[in-house]
């Protein structure tokens, strides 16, 4: 690689004879996939790229480099000229492959961080003309965040560190900082000027989300793409973080309620959905969020079968059962059950019917079902801070996890009083405090006390500002009588014949498995 000094990550990523990897040694499926790929990258030939990042490098991944790196970026520069932006296009994916095959040294880790630094450093400052596919776009940002996020847990756990490790935490202090993290995020998306393109394509005067992002004037669609998928990976590092106000605020600028450049890669509908979704609920602004997974739990059970065959099968499958378990905790401190369509109930009731039903007690068993789901669902929190590299060392992992899950179990535990009262609600259209008191065991100051609460935890503010209502069932007060107001939603037929349509194409794919005699 022109300039560029030897990679010591390659040739130490299980280097030792008695592993059999040799960095040096490149097999012909590989030589001719790098130039293939270099050959077409330099053709901005989008949808050959996609296919060998898609397919080839997989296959050839299963085939050669199951539990082995692929070979050395030195190994495979001579093959593709040398070329400096190729050979950090092929580290990114070489190390992408090393932390999903194999358990990265920190080292690797910190040459990790290197390799992004001066790809995005090429990308804000370089002259880069190039077109590269969404899903490889989106990967990069998501894998950035993941590497964050997963060197994060790594340096918190500093109990069984070796000196060496140590020492090298100390020096490298800068690899993978939380400001760095954030700086190159942000810089991603103030010099792609997507959030002004976005604002001139709701003007009619740009066009993004109709070409997917891509360039058909022969220009490049990297800086632009990346500035928008760094918004997204912004929303999940502050999630990481625990601050969902900021994070929401990142997303501001897409438009979630309509199909966009997030919703062409599934990774990337999942994610976005999965953190805003999660976020929401913290707020409390929990219809925002129980209808935004209701969507996209449709959306998955609709287009899963499509998706077999992708590398990110496990996880879509993974983020699915996550999301349910979310939208079970949402309806059950929020029973707003009108806004979760058919088949989504089903599922849901399937997998969390009955465990919901216990929720709503608010004992003991039920708060430890809260706990339950809270910690199967939740992002895995970090402490982005050093450590501290004082004897005795200690693991600090958990403690962001362990923070977040005091603060929801605080909020459930204030809603404790509110099943009650809800109870009432459905049953009366009108009832006088006195007797809504003795039902509730409790005097009539406490219960308008009671229900000024519900008032106030029902309510939460959106992003725009404005007091908006989670309440199913609203009610007021006057001359100490409680009257309620109920919202009925019309109902949805379309949702029934979906359902139908998609037991037809199922009945249909047997019939044609039918082999006939």
């Amino acid at each position: 690689m022109a300039g560029a000094a030897p990679y010591d990550s390659e040739q130490s990523a299980h280097g030792d004879s008695a592993s059999g990897y040799d960095p040096n040694y490149v097999p012909d499926s590989v030589k001719s996939f790098v130039v293939h790929m270099y050959r077409q990258i330099r053709e901005k030939n989008v949808y050959e790229i996609h296919q060998m990042y898609e397919t080839s490098f997989q296959s050839i991944s299963d085939r050669f480099f199951k539990d082995a790196p692929w070979p050395s970026v030195d190994a495979v520069a001579t093959y593709v000229d040398n070329d400096h932006v190729f050979c950090l296009l092929y580290r990114e994916m070489w190390f992408r492959h090393l932390y999903a095959r194999l358990s990265p040294t920190l080292k690797q880790r910190i040459d990790s961080w290197d390799n992004y630094c001066n790809l995005f450093q090429v990308v804000l400052h370089g002259v880069v003309n190039m077109q590269l596919p969404n899903q490889w776009l989106w990967d990069m940002v998501d894998e950035f965040v993941y590497q964050f996020q997963s060197f994060c847990q790594y340096r918190a756990k500093m109990k069984n560190k070796t000196e060496q490790e140590i020492a090298l935490l100390r020096q490298y202090d800068q690899a993978w900082n939380v400001y760095g993290v954030l700086n190159y995020l942000q810089a991603l998306v103030e010099k792609s000027s997507i959030i002004q393109i976005l604002e001139q394509e709701k003007e009619g005067l740009e066009q993004f989300t109709a070409t997917d992002g891509y360039d058909y004037s022969g220009g490049s669609n990297v800086l632009k793409v990346l500035g928008y998928f760094s918004m997204i990976g912004l929303l999940r590092v502050h999630c990481l973080l625990g601050d969902y106000h900021t994070g929401l605020k990142c997303i501001l600028p897409i438009d979630i309620t309509q199909q966009g450049v997030y919703t062409s890669v599934i990774g990337s509908h999942i994610t976005t959905i999965y953190h805003y979704g999660f976020a929401n609920l913290m707020l409390r602004r929990y219809t925002e969020a129980i209808r935004e997974f209701n969507k996209i739990l449709l959306y998955i059970f609709k287009t899963k079968q499509y998706h077999q065959k992708s590398p990110q099968y496990e996880q879509i499958l993974k983020k699915n059962e996550q999301m349910y378990a979310l939208l079970a905790v949402t309806l059950s401190l929020c029973p707003q059950v009108k806004l979760v369509e058919e088949t989504v109930n089903s599922q849901l009731r399937e997998k969390y019917g009955e465990k919901m039903l216990r929720m709503q007690r608010y004992d003991d068993e039920a708060f430890a079902l809260y706990d339950e789901l809270f910690s199967y669902a939740c992002p895995k929190f970090i402490t982005p801070s050093a450590p501290s590299y004082e004897e005795p060392l200690v693991n600090y992992n958990q403690d962001a996890y362990r923070l977040q899950l005091k603060l929801f179990l605080y909020e459930v535990k204030q809603q404790q009083l509110l099943s009650g009262i809800r109870t009432f609600l459905n049953v009366y259209s009108t009832i006088s405090i006195a007797k809504l008191a003795s039902y509730m065991e409790v005097d009539e100051h406490t219960l308008r006390t009671i229900l000024m609460t519900y008032k106030h935890k029902m309510q939460s503010v959106d992003s725009d500002g404005k007091i908006v209502s989670n309440m199913d069932t609203n009610f007021y007060i006057d001359d100490d009588m409680v009257h309620v107001v109920e919202s009925k939603s019309p109902k949805k037929y379309g949702d029934y014949f979906m359902r139908q349509i998609v037991k037809l194409e199922g009945i249909m794919t047997d019939i044609d498995r039918i082999k006939l005699e």
